[in-house]
């Protein structure tokens, strides 16, 4: 998802995204652990969305404190 359409999401659906990215990582490092994992190049892609999410929290939160 590209980093505009993270910061049309509201505080709690942004919430619920963050939640549901890092669970989803946790998976698949179980996954790759355990050597079944279909696509391993997931989880990248899960991180970095998991980062995109959080920098907009991060933005968001330091709006608030500034203004």
């Amino acid at each position: 998802m590209k980093p505009a359409k993270w910061r049309d999401l509201s505080d709690d659906e942004l919430d619920q995204k963050v939640r549901e990215l890092s669970e989803e990582i946790f998976n698949l490092r179980f996954q790759l652990s355990m050597g079944v994992a279909k696509n391993p190049s997931r989880i990248g892609l899960a991180r970095r969305d998991l980062a995109r999410a959080k920098t907009v929290q991060g933005e968001r939160a330091a709006k608030a404190t500034k203004g």
